[in-house]
């Protein structure tokens, strides 16, 4: 049976039992007193020896030299984990162990609600983190995630930063980065490039893919190793479809210039050696000759070769765009420069 507690309606014996208690309160508190300056210096001293520790692990210099992101991230957890450490030895003097426990257990609870709520925002950080462990780019890289291409321009705790080839910013969020296939163009420095042109069946098909090879061995940009090669992709009734391949180095030539420069040449050469395309329409021309005058040829393709170089047009963008994003996680540390698409 529950006893049941006396209201006593005398004011002054109520306000003498209040006093009385936060006598023994105060009391308590002056005995405890030193514990209290113990729990505190002992919480300032945790204070102290996380940032010690956060500037003198070996790891994170070690990060430091690599990866500026996961040295910030390794010197704020070793410091928070010191401090926590220094926070809980402080409660438990204070006997205070049911209150870490409450503390403890509020967080998982309040962790777990904001997990939820902010899920694409915390998705999107553990993703940054990962990219900056992998380093799957550098600044200037030419890649390809998803369906979205450019060069990389930034990349921070929520977002990747990309300079499309038409010379606009696009920004992916981290999460998508991480989980999509991504294709880095300029990780490798050769790549290879192809063309097609058609032959009619009137011409030796043999001798059109020789003539194509040793024409793309005189261009400049394309590599003698590994070398040009041709071969036949289609056969029609009236035409062979003849697929020509060159290699390139990207970080002295363009992909683009090279190949319209090869395209270029290569017909030019097969025109040459008589080497032409069927006609698609049956044509018939009438000219008259007995004016006297020279029937007029068709105009015949310079030989004069073309720049082939790399090119520098977004160089200037990409830098300037990860330059004045102060979180840049790629940002170059003044001795690298964004490498050539």
């Amino acid at each position: 049976m529950t006893p049941t507690t006396t209201f006593d309606p005398d004011i002054g014996a109520r306000f003498a039992v209040a006093l009385g208690e936060v006598k023994d309160k105060l009391v308590h508190l002056v005995a405890e007193l030193p514990l209290l300056v113990i729990a505190l210096a002992i919480v300032l001293l945790s204070i102290w020896l996380g940032d010690v520790v956060s500037r003198r692990m070996r790891l994170v210099q070690r990060l430091s030299r690599h990866n500026p992101y996961m040295d910030g991230l390794a010197r704020t957890t070793a410091k928070t984990v010191v401090i926590l450490a220094g926070l809980l030895a402080a409660l438990n003097l204070l006997g205070a162990t049911s209150l870490v426990g409450a503390v403890l257990g509020s967080a998982g609870v309040v962790g777990l609600v904001l997990g939820f709520g902010f899920k694409d925002i915390v998705e999107n950080y553990i993703a940054g983190v990962l990219l900056s462990i992998r380093q799957p780019f550098n600044p200037g890289d030419l890649v390809r995630i998803d369906t979205y291409e450019g060069r990389v321009a930034s990349l921070t705790s929520r977002a990747t930063q990309l300079v499309t080839l038409d010379g606009n910013q696009l920004t992916l969020p981290n999460a998508l980065v991480f989980k999509s296939v991504m294709l880095n163009y300029t990780h490798n420095p050769r790549r290879r490039f192809e063309f097609t042109t058609n032959v009619a069946t009137s011409a030796s098909w043999n001798e059109a893919m020789d003539l194509g090879i040793r024409t793309m061995r005189g261009i400049e940009g394309v590599l003698g190793d590994p070398a040009p090669t041709a071969l036949i992709k289609e056969l029609s009734d009236s035409a062979a479809t003849i697929q020509y391949h060159g290699w390139i180095d990207q970080t002295r030539n363009d992909l683009s210039k090279t190949r319209s420069e090869a395209m270029r040449l290569v017909r030019r050469r097969l025109r040459e050696a008589g080497i032409t395309p069927p006609d698609g329409v049956q044509k018939v021309a009438m000219i008259r000759t007995d004016t006297g005058a020279p029937i007029e040829a068709t105009p015949s393709e310079s030989a004069h070769a073309r720049d082939t170089s790399v090119d520098r047009t977004l160089d200037a963008q990409v830098s300037d765009a990860g330059e004045r994003n102060d979180a840049n996680l790629l940002k170059p540390d003044g001795e690298s420069a964004p490498s050539g698409s």
